[in-house]
């Protein structure tokens, strides 16, 4: 019996007239190597029965080709790894690194103040962390940036921050958002949100900032504090309904979960929408088109979201310089503040 060698990498190369560092790419599919070059080698592979062995490959470059996304899920702001919104950048995140040649490793925590960094990169689990929330406290993150391991943040971009961020310009949809509000009438708008989470303050002083232009002086009697969750919404508009002297004729939330609680409560106690009270909420996750009314909401681009949390990180360990990214959005207005369908 004819023994057969075992293919190389170098052979591969040889064979296809490239260089090694193109048959590692093409071999992951990375789109970076044209269709015609990635097809060549990849059926050379076949051909030849070429497997990469990613642990010794891994073990040479001393990298793991691991991404970790990791979820800070603070258990009192009623955000959950259920959540639309977070699903809906995770997936794309997912997507991004999958056309990178990468790995996702996907963990949650709510341990505040918890060093992530032996976890993860310290135990060569992952080479880099993509971090989802920055939550009302900071100090994992802060800590995280004070020994200069490779990470990269989704939320604001904070004043003397000296980490990356990426994330949506909150404080000007929130402004789009409540200036709707006021040129459809509206005098009295609530504001359901916890200011204490970084993006979270930014929406508030774009609430606080279309008033000022409008002349409006904020009542701080409608500026309650809820959690993340429907419920939430539920409980601070019952509150505000069943309150004496707290009159309001509109309601901005800073998420489309929250505004859906607050629909769904004054339906219940027959206001209108937006009839009496007109709503508007904040992310567009997808079932904010199909509910009853459609809601007005803000858009964040989680799909750019997700390319440029890739890319900030991949920089990073490419040795190229960090810098955070805003992300521009869009008001969307549907039926729960004009009463006509988008």
């Amino acid at each position: 019996m004819t023994e057969h060698k075992t293919l190389t990498m170098s052979d591969i190369a040889r064979l296809a007239g490239v260089s090694e560092s193109t048959v590692s790419r093409a071999l992951r599919d990375n789109p970076i190597i044209n269709e015609k070059t990635r097809k060549k080698v990849q059926q050379i592979a076949r051909d030849h029965h070429y497997q990469i062995n990613e642990s010794a490959r891994n073990l040479r470059l001393n990298k793991s080709h691991t991404i970790a996304v990791v979820m800070l899920l603070d258990p009192a702001c009623g955000q959950a790894i259920s959540d639309p919104f977070l699903l809906d950048l995770l997936g794309n995140v997912a997507d991004e690194l999958t056309k990178n040649g990468y790995d996702l490793l996907l963990s949650t925590t709510q341990v505040l103040g918890e060093d992530l960094s032996p976890r993860y990169l310290d135990s060569k689990r992952a080479d880099g962390m993509i971090i989802i929330g920055q939550g009302a406290q900071g100090q994992q993150i802060d800590a995280l940036a004070g020994s200069r391991k490779l990470f990269v943040v989704w939320g604001a971009d904070r004043p003397g921050q000296n980490y990356a961020t990426v994330g949506s310009d909150n404080k000007k949809g929130a402004y789009l958002a409540v200036r709707h509000l006021i040129e459809t009438g509206r005098r009295r708008i609530a504001f359901l949100g916890d200011s204490r989470h970084p993006e979270i303050e930014q929406r508030l002083a774009g609430y606080h900032q279309a008033l000022a232009e409008a002349g409006l002086n904020p009542d701080p009697t409608l500026q309650v504090e809820t959690d993340f969750s429907s419920q939430s919404g539920y409980e601070a508009t019952r509150d505000i309904l069943m309150t004496e002297g707290r009159s309001f004729d509109a309601i901005f939330t800073v998420s489309d979960a929250i505004a859906m609680g607050a629909i769904k409560l004054l339906g219940e106690k027959g206001v209108r929408v937006p009839e009496e009270v007109a709503v508007s909420g904040f992310d567009d996750i997808p079932t904010s088109a199909y509910c009853t009314p459609s809601l007005t909401t803000v858009r964040q681009n989680t799909a750019e979201g997700g390319r440029q949390l890739v890319k900030c990180l991949l920089d990073q360990l490419a040795g190229k310089e960090q810098r955070s990214v805003v992300l521009d959005v869009e008001l969307i207005v549907r039926q729960s503040s004009s009463g006509e369908s988008a």
